[in-house]
């Protein structure tokens, strides 16, 4: 197999993510387990040009460094499973390049910070990108989600987890 080129990337943080969440075992996974918890986003001065006509949407992804997850594995045991599963079938931390996105609503823009809601995301998070959702380029109506169409809310309570109603009814 050929490697990829370029052999190394530089990603610079374009600002910091601040939430609640300081503890890594009581951060909630995903935005929907994060429903209401606020937070800011701090854009460095340098790129809140960028920011300009953001504040009409009501929802972006951030996308983030994880800065706290220690080393990759290429298998590892789900939130919702006890399965072990190949890190890329998950949204598990421990990747080989350890890139976060979440999707949050957008309060509101007030100069170079953005104030969030549903966040997952430690405090401190480096940001490396912010896009906006857009319904009609991100909506698919024929998904498969592969090992996650096998778990349903009697699963995951069996595993001590509970998953939101909405997640339960994903077809």
């Amino acid at each position: 197999m050929a490697e990829p080129s370029p052999s190394s990337l530089t990603l610079r943080p374009i600002g910091v993510i601040h939430t609640p969440h300081r503890d890594p075992a009581r951060t909630p996974i995903q935005p929907i387990y994060a429903d209401g918890i606020e937070g800011q986003v701090e854009v460095l001065p340098q790129y809140a040009d960028g920011l300009r006509d953001l504040d009409g949407f009501s929802h972006v992804f951030l996308i983030y460094w994880l800065h706290l997850a220690k080393g990759a594995r290429l298998l590892v045991k789900p939130f919702l499973d006890d399965t072990p599963r190949g890190v890329f079938s998950t949204r598990a931390p421990h990747r080989p390049n350890p890139i976060g996105m979440s999707l949050v609503r957008l309060s509101r823009c007030a100069g170079n910070i953005l104030h969030v809601e549903d966040v997952d995301m430690l405090d401190g998070t480096p940001l490396l990108d912010i896009k906006p959702h857009i319904p009609q380029m991100d909506l698919r109506t024929d998904v498969r989600c592969g090992w996650m169409d096998d778990v349903d809310q009697r699963r995951a309570e069996k595993l001590g987890r509970r998953m939101p109603p909405e997640v339960t009814d994903h077809t």
